[in-house]
């Protein structure tokens, strides 16, 4: 008997877990599950997950995947051997940058490109910024230059020349000609990635596209295998940093745009589910293993960044959620520095070794360990189902060695209580910097903490930052995995027109919206997914003369409609003001970019599927007390089953709330509250 495939399932990897949300349509039921990654090969947790997920793989439809291998090879610069064909007298634009600096204030700090100057090789070819071809390109040059790379050991190649953006007839040639002589598929033309203005950027972009292209190419050829031996007939989808999905293949050719990938599924879901729930400004607060990745939803839309510095130097020109990360996770090593200051990560533990109490060799307390030492995370109950338990004591005694006597103070717990707070510190400030520093009121915004260890500090983050509230979603260990199942489909396209408004040909930017639309549109509908809708975004790049920074301009445009001088020039004076709080009137307005997405809406399923059973009690929930450290001393908490607690239950604090993918703490003087979906809203009591 041949199993239906009517399951639907959501992976997202991190650096500590991997979790795993399955959607059967058809039974109309949901299953959650959280293993160990697996880092020296990350199909094989991605696997363990989905077969602790499903039971049965054979059931599975389609598989989305937020991954973090493009992301994380970036961060440790573990990406391919790569080289760079460029135009003659551009060969070191991708080291110039901006000429700005790692360090603000002062003359120091250094940085390394992923590509040495030994690898950046330059052949004769120039196009002018008008598109006229000033040097045609030599095919031979382009082929010389590719056999030059591959002896010095390259894997992949980036072709980035000089206005190629512009007119893209060099860089197609230097695109043939390097294929004829390049051993496999790893070679990226900038005009395919980047076709704008500005050389940095698109180059930065095109090479660090290549650079990835082995490494996420050999990680999903090997998921593939893996899921076909295990008898998977699934559909796999990649998510991309904008929010949407892609076809496993366009992520192999285009891996830069999963450089943000898992991160971007948790904003989907939060946004969903926090909608749905009645809260359309939302701050989602991600904390894993080894970051702390927060974004702003506002009116229900997150916020798209044209650009992203993925680490210093290393730019990518591509549409992406903003997200700001900061290293805050679980695993965040906390130590005393050279001048006696107290200091909570980058540096992680990951989930090998991870936390001293996992007692697998770190001796280096993180911030997890505290959590345990504190009573906030139940040591007999550890989530991933890594351990059976946790050793408290070699994490008091690594707190003890490491923080409070260098510090001075008098206790362990002490200590612990220090380190949370610091890490507080820098989690509030990354939400000042997604709300108060971009003009949003934080007191309009209501916080959705989930990852493994979001919900433990969502009490003290709304009163340091001033929230509304917390939501904490049903399943916040796996809040990303969800976000994979509901990701939209999603392409996007840009092009330069770089013209005064004044001057605008407002004909052929109507055809251009067009012409990018259709083909958005023949991308999405093609790719076999059942989808509600498709929706066509325009978005302007503009700025007044003589500046250098763009806004975006949203264009509200009907499909079959026509663009209008006047609407665009009152839209970006919309935009600007909102941004900047004036106008400079007199000052003539500039269109850089047109920008045109597409996006398939996939439907979203009904949240009520993961309401609590009717029935339940605070009281039958409720399994005991235990002591807390909070504010200085002991308290004695409720401890509670949270997937048995029923819609309208009302949990003071102090309480501990505890789930298999997450331990969420409720504070003295604070409140939880069931919703009809199952979310725990905190707030003042």
């Amino acid at each position: 008997m041949t199993t239906k495939r009517t399951a639907l399932a959501g992976v997202d990897v991190g650096g500590t877990f991997t979790d795993v949300f399955v959607l059967d349509e058809a039974k109309g039921t949901a299953t959650v599950a959280k293993v160990p990654s697996t880092p020296a090969n990350q199909a094989v947790g991605f696997l363990n997950g989905l077969e602790q997920g499903t039971g049965d793989l054979g059931r599975l439809r389609t598989v989305v995947h937020g991954t973090t291998v493009g992301t994380n090879a970036l961060l440790e610069r573990k990406g391919a051997v790569t080289g760079i064909i460029t135009t003659t007298g551009f060969r070191d634009v991708l080291e110039m940058r901006r000429r700005d600096r790692p360090k603000t204030w002062g003359l120091w700090g250094t940085f390394e490109p992923v590509v040495p100057r030994d690898r950046r090789v330059e052949v004769d070819e120039r196009v002018l910024a008008d598109g006229s071809i000033r040097t045609p390109l030599d095919p031979d040059a382009a082929k010389a230059a590719a056999k030059l790379l591959l002896e010095r050991g390259c894997e992949a190649v980036a072709i980035a020349f000089i206005n190629a953006y512009a007119n893209d007839a060099n860089e197609r040639a230097a695109l043939d000609a390097v294929r004829a002589v390049w051993p496999n598929d790893h070679v990226t033309a900038s005009h395919l990635l980047v076709p704008e203005i500005r050389e940095f950027e698109r180059t930065s972009t095109a090479t660090l596209n290549a650079y990835l292209q082995p490494p996420v190419a050999r990680y999903l050829g090997r998921l593939e295998e893996a899921l076909a031996e295990q008898g998977a007939e699934s559909d796999v989808l990649i998510v991309q940093s904008n929010g949407g999905v892609m076809s496993i293949e366009t992520a192999k050719a285009q891996p830069i745009r999963t450089a943000l990938s898992g991160p971007a599924a948790g904003v989907i879901a939060a946004a969903h589910i926090g909608g749905v729930a009645g809260y359309p400004n939302l701050i989602t607060c991600d904390m894993g293993g080894t970051s702390f990745d927060v974004s702003l939803v506002a009116d229900g839309q997150s916020a798209l960044a044209a650009q992203t510095s993925i680490d210093f130097g290393m730019v990518v020109r591509a549409p992406m959620i903003e997200i700001v990360t900061i290293g805050a996770g679980g695993g965040s090593i906390a130590r005393v520095d050279a001048g006696g200051l107290l200091q909570v990560g980058p540096e992680s533990a990951g989930s090998d070794p991870g936390p001293v109490c996992y007692g697998l060799g770190n001796d280096r307390p993180t911030v997890t360990d505290c959590n345990v030492v504190m009573g906030r995370i139940n040591a007999d109950r550890p989530i991933g189902g890594k351990l059976d338990r946790l050793d408290v004591e070699a994490a008091r005694a690594a707190l003890t060695k490491h923080v409070a006597d260098p510090l001075g103070l008098d206790s362990p717990e002490a200590a612990a209580e220090a380190v949370i707070r610091v890490a507080n510190a820098k989690m509030a400030g990354a939400i000042r910097v997604v709300s108060i520093e971009r003009g949003h009121d934080p007191q309009q915004f209501v916080a959705v903490p989930f990852g493994g260890g979001g919900a433990l500090h969502a009490g003290a983050l709304i009163r340091e930052v001033g929230l509304k509230k917390a939501l904490v979603p049903r399943y916040p260990g796996v809040t990303s995995a969800i976000g994979c199942t509901i990701a939209d489909l999603r392409q996007d396209f840009v092009e330069t027109w770089n013209t005064l408004v004044d001057d605008l040909d407002t004909g052929a930017l109507t055809d251009a919206i067009d012409r990018l639309g259709a083909r958005g549109r023949e991308v999405v509908e093609g790719a076999g997914v059942k989808l509600d809708r498709i929706d066509r975004i325009v978005e302007l790049d503009m700025l007044y003369v003589g500046q250098t920074h763009t806004v975006a301009v949203p264009l509200t445009l009907a499909e079959g409609g026509a663009v209008d001088a006047a609407a665009i020039a009152a839209a970006f004076e919309a935009a600007y003001t909102t941004t900047y709080g004036r106008l400079l009137k007199g000052i003539s307005m500039r269109l850089m970019n047109l920008r045109v997405a597409v996006a398939g809406r996939r439907p979203r399923f009904d949240l009520k599927l993961l309401a609590p059973e009717p029935g339940g009690s605070v009281k039958a929930a409720t399994t005991g007390t235990r002591r807390v450290y909070v504010d200085g001393g002991w308290h004695d908490a409720t401890i509670l089953t949270r997937l048995s607690l029923p819609v309208g239950a009302r949990i003071p604090g102090p309480a501990i709330l505890e789930q298999p993918d997450t331990t969420i703490l409720i504070e003295p003087g604070l409140v939880g509250e069931v919703d009809d979906y199952g979310n725990v809203l905190i707030g003042e009591a």
